[in-house]
């Protein structure tokens, strides 16, 4: 079995991808999107957090945090928000896939996969890079001919703060941001 090392730095910011169960295509559901929005904010209640950027496709989403000084449990986080989202997904009569009996054994339900990828930003070129990839990601699976078209995505509240132009992105071609952002 593989050995996976988190890097927990208090304070810190991260990039986040969190995947859906055999990514299946769930995540935006109107009744899944409701869920999922709702979950986030009372994680933040709970334990604080800031969401720097964040894109939701159908069967992943990413996102950057940024966690209070002296904080480094983001794992926490999302064990709860995965549990809580499921709950209630449930709940609403989402439906589930099969898993293993082992899986279900654990009582782990199949929504989410199990684990989540996590990349600490290192410095500002850093968190530039990993935002635009957040803010590109539709464009890149074919979702939306431009970030500014994808309703679903921190892109809109950046342009309005100046970070982005609303244009932003509209004329790259898909492998040309990927060597930007050093994504595959």
């Amino acid at each position: 079995m593989p050995n996976y090392r988190r890097n927990f730095v208090p304070g810190g910011t991260y990039f986040f991808t969190v995947v859906t169960y055999r990514r299946r295509r769930i995540l935006l559901d109107k009744t899944a999107r409701t869920i999922l929005g709702s979950v986030m904010r009372e994680c933040k209640g709970q334990w604080t957090f800031k969401t720097e950027a964040i894109v939701l496709l159908p069967d992943h989403l990413h996102t950057i945090w940024t966690l209070p000084p002296q904080d480094l449990d983001y794992s926490r986080r999302w064990a709860w928000i995965k549990k809580e989202f499921t709950k209630r997904w449930l709940q609403a009569g989402g439906l589930v896939a099969e898993v293993s009996e082992s899986w279900q054994q654990r009582r782990q339900r199949g929504v989410w996969q199990k684990r989540f990828w996590e990349h600490t930003i290192v410095d500002e070129e850093d968190f530039e890079r990993h935002a635009d990839y957040i803010h590109f990601n539709p464009v890149k699976h074919r979702l939306a001919t431009n970030p500014r078209d994808w309703p679903h995505s921190s892109f809109h509240k950046w342009v309005k703060q100046g970070a982005y132009s609303l244009n932003w992105g509209a004329n790259v071609a898909i492998g040309d941001m990927q060597a930007t952002t050093g994504e595959r």
